[in-house]
């Protein structure tokens, strides 16, 4: 007999009448999560060639205008780099989706296409997607996290830790350092190698990229200068860094996200429950490639990113998940920590009070 999903926040009632979904972890619930998604999985041509144009182009154009006025006012190529950005933004995503086989049909173009993409933004196309297909398989679940993750720790973890490992997790997790030295980081440096135990595609993704990023430094230096390459691309890579870290933040770090230990977790509920939609304005909704239906995009990463607000506008228990506006994502700065016993994220001070109700020691 077929029962209605039910999530704590989540109020699919009409009057007297509730809409019956089978339930997620059933075999009957498997197959009507999958027929409702899967109309939407099917990807355009013409509408990827479309979104290749609208963003590939503004963004190399942006990049001549921005050395045009490196001898006016710096001050204005400043400017120019923040647009620039958005458009860097939304050619990760044409990258991401590129990774995840769902822009194109085929699968040549998907890799062709994500190797350009990918030296546009610094990232090797395999060793990435190869990685963020992990994060995928165990986002949310507690005993594999990891891969691809924000670093986070329970309340018992963190209060096991060292002194020097407290600092060390709370610098981590301080805005500043998470959304300004981490992004530069994982752009310029992490990426440009390879660690122990990787497959030979992850070395080969690895070294391409990194041969491709050397041939445009090269082509630069011998054109317009390395000085003026540096004076227009950092500043891009700083702004687009920051806003696509943040972006991946809080579409998991919120107050009543859901994780779970791996017996407990199910793929459905991490979608539907540990993945926000974002709801973004119009035009910044745009610029990130609608990533804000992020509940749709762990539902099935198979939706290219331009189908996703029509299959969230498809079923009423896509529309009735935990919505996070742009003011009010701002909370989320404050979660550090996964309380396991209320099952939410909760911040530094609530240590604290959870310290100040133990018992005393004799």
């Amino acid at each position: 007999m077929s029962s209605c999903y039910v999530r704590p926040l989540i109020d699919l009632k009409k009057g007297n009448d509730c809409k019956v979904i089978p339930s997620t972890e059933s075999k009957d619930g498997r197959q009507y999560w999958r027929k409702v998604v899967a109309k939407y999985e099917a990807p355009s041509l013409a509408r990827s060639l479309r979104q290749i144009a609208n963003t590939i182009i503004p963004y190399f154009a942006l990049l001549c205008v921005m050395y045009l006025t490196l001898d006016v006012s710096y001050w204005i190529t400043l400017g120019l780099a923040i647009p620039a950005a958005g458009f860097l933004i939304r050619n990760f995503v044409i990258f991401h989706d590129c990774g995840h086989g769902s822009f194109f049909k085929s699968r040549k173009a998907n890799r062709i296409l994500g190797f350009f993409a990918g030296v546009l933004t610094f990232m090797p196309s395999y060793y990435w997607s190869h990685q963020h297909a992990k994060h995928h398989a165990t986002a949310g679940d507690l005993d594999h996290r990891g891969d691809g993750d924000v670093w986070t720790l329970t309340v018992q973890e963190y209060l096991a830790l060292s002194r020097w490992k407290r600092i060390w997790y709370r610098t981590y997790r301080n805005p500043f350092f998470l959304f300004g030295v981490v992004p530069l980081y994982f752009f310029l440096v992490y990426y440009r190698y390879w660690r122990p135990g990787d497959n030979t595609r992850v070395r080969w993704s690895t070294m391409r990229t990194n041969a491709a990023l050397l041939g445009i430094v090269s082509a630069v230096s011998l054109t317009i200068g390395i000085q003026a390459y540096l004076m227009i691309q950092l500043p891009i890579i700083i702004v687009a860094g920051s806003a696509g870290v943040w972006l991946f933040y809080v579409q998991h770090q919120f107050e009543n996200t859901y994780w779970e230990r791996n017996q407990e977790w199910s793929y459905v509920r991490h979608a539907l429950e540990g993945s926000s939609f974002y709801k973004l304005p119009r035009i910044l909704q745009w610029f990130t490639g609608n990533i804000g239906f992020h509940h749709l995009h762990h539902l099935s990463p198979r939706i290219p990113n331009y189908n996703l607000q029509k299959c969230h506008e498809s079923h009423p228990m896509f529309q009735a998940v935990q919505h996070i506006t742009l003011w009010s994502s701002l909370k989320s700065l404050g979660y550090r920590l996964w309380d396991e016993e209320h099952k939410k994220l909760v911040g530094f001070s609530y240590v604290s009070v959870y310290l100040a109700k133990q018992p005393m020691r004799s």
